[in-house]
Formats: structure tokens, sequence, C-alpha cells
């Protein structure tokens, strides 16, 4: 199993065409533009990406779409994916093999899918261990705690088999609570899996603690100010914080008509695309939203100021 690399991992947007279907050619573009930004990883075939929207070819055809400009790119860069939505056991064995034979460096387990009705970690656990053993044998395993439809958070025990199997990286964690980060990231120490951050707002300190990167929204927005932040954070103290407060209150954005608000700011970066989503409709993105992300690329241009000087 390939190592999964340290720092920053976009939940990738789906574009589309105006005809609704899927923009694979935007969706190269996309992936170039965090390669160039210095992201070291994607996450591919995730909420951002509508997959809960995408047919099970769609989400096949972006993944390997990624993996294949990755390659061409020539950079390190590491690719997992999910593509998890299933209720079916079988349908989940089906769709997760199909995204592993993608060359995918992670297969991503979404993880309220293992406990469909949230019975308790011994049902979570039994339904896991069925599942690795269904799976190839030669690909890691993540988890993503996907809020939707309901936000199954980890527990210790869960973590304790996850480590025992020594097949998981990838933990995109979404607890949001730097008592239970402490926890974990205690909990994980000298094992295989990695902790990225998806919540801006604690990920400086989680870094601190000895968190893989960062795993989040607004990584579409300005990932460069992310890598950044990842690989400077212990460097230059008053400029991490700077960056740290910036990042803070930018990614209460997220509640803006996302993920138009996104495929707005990447038009305006020089990434076209579609301002067309399956999941949110295009009329609660307003002109009084575009405003916002206009002061947004303002404000980001004067961070990137202060870090360069």
């Amino acid at each position: 199993m390939k190592d999964i690399n340290f720092g920053t991992f976009p939940t990738m947007i789906t574009p589309y065409h105006d005809d609704n279907t899927v923009d694979y050619e935007a969706v190269k573009n996309i992936t170039n533009w965090y390669i160039e930004q210095g992201c070291t990883g994607i996450f591919a075939v995730c909420q951002s990406s509508e997959m809960v929207y995408l047919s099970l070819e769609e989400k096949v055809k972006i993944a390997r779409t990624v993996v294949e400009t990755v390659k061409a790119s020539g950079k390190d860069v590491s690719v997992v994916a999910s593509g998890h939505n299933s209720d079916d056991p079988d349908a989940q064995v089906r769709e997760l093999t199909a995204i592993a034979e993608t060359g995918v460096d992670a297969i991503v387990w979404v993880s309220n899918r293992l406990d469909l009705h949230n019975d308790g970690d011994d049902v979570w656990i039994a339904n896991a261990q069925k599942l690795l053993s269904q799976l190839p044998e030669d690909i890691a395993i993540g988890i993503y705690e996907c809020p939707y439809p309901y936000k199954r958070l980890l527990t210790e025990k869960i973590i304790d088999w996850c480590i025992s199997t020594g097949r998981f990286t990838f933990i995109k964690d979404t607890c949001c609570d730097p008592d239970e980060l402490d926890r974990r990231l205690e909990q994980i120490k000298g094992s295989t899996i990695k902790l990225y951050n998806a919540n801006s707002q604690t990920l400086l300190y989680t870094l601190k603690k000895g968190c893989a990167g960062f795993s989040g929204i607004m990584a579409n927005f300005h990932p460069d100010l992310y890598v950044w932040l990842c690989n400077n954070f212990d460097k230059d103290e008053k400029k991490a914080q700077s960056v740290q407060n910036f990042i803070c209150l930018a990614s209460f954005l997220e509640a803006l008509a996302y993920p138009q608000i996104a495929k707005y700011h990447m038009n305006k970066v020089g990434v076209p695309m579609s301002l067309w989503s399956r999941s949110c409709d295009y009329k609660k993105f307003t002109r009084y939203q575009r405003m916002i992300i206009d002061d947004l690329m303002k404000a980001e241009d004067d961070i990137r100021d202060l870090i360069s000087k």
C-alpha cells in the first residue's frame, strides 16, 4: 500500500456542462490547479463532489481522470476517493472495488455507511470487517466522517479496530472538537493512520499536535494558504497565526451556496467551468454572494502579501 502524503487535500468539486453532464476537461483543469497551488493530495469523489448525485460510471471516470492527470503532471500527489454512498452492503463492495481499480492511493469509506441506523460500535465493526474482507487486499483504506445523511463520529473502540487491521491510512476528521482531536491524535501515534482535519478553525492547533494536514471545502478557494500553513506552522509563529485568523473567519463562507461559490471563485482565478450544480439550486447563488466572494479574493491577496514579506 502506498503511503499517503502530508499536507493539503482539497475536497474536489465536480464541474458540469450546462446540460448537466460532467465536464471531464474541467476535472483535468481543476486537478492541475490544485497541483499548481502546491497541494500534495486530492480527495476526489467526496461530498463536495456531489457524490450522491453521481452514477457509479461518473464516479469511476472522475477518479480515473484525476489519477491520470496527476500522473501526467509528474508530481507526487496522493489521490484518495470515496463514492461510498450505497445502503446495500453488496453495492458498497461494487462501488468501492470500482474506485480502487482506478489507481487511487486509498479508497475512503463514509463512516455512516457502516452503521446506517447508529446502532453502535459493535454493529459498525462487524459491518466493517465484512466489507474489508471483500475488498482488494492491496489498497489502503480511509474513513470520512461525512455529515450526510448523518455524522457518524469515530469512537475510540472503532479507531482501535482500524489500527489493528493495518489497512487504514487516512481519516478525514470532522469532529471539530479540540479535546476529541487531542485524544485521536494521541491514539493513532505509531500507527499507519494519518489524521487530516476538515475544520479550518482548529487547523493550526492540530498541526502543532501532529495532524497530517487539511482536507476540507475551503481548499477549493485558497489552497495555497493552507499549503503554506501546513508547511510553515512551526517556522514563523506570527505569520502562521495571521493565516490561521484569516482561514478561521473565511471558512464561515461555507454556509453560502456551495459548490457554486467555489466554481465562481475558480472561474475568477482562471479555471473555467459552468456554475451548474446538481445539489444546489443555481438561484441561491445571488449577486450578494458574488460580491462576498469578490471581497474574499481581495482579502486572500492581502494575506499572500503578508506571508511573502
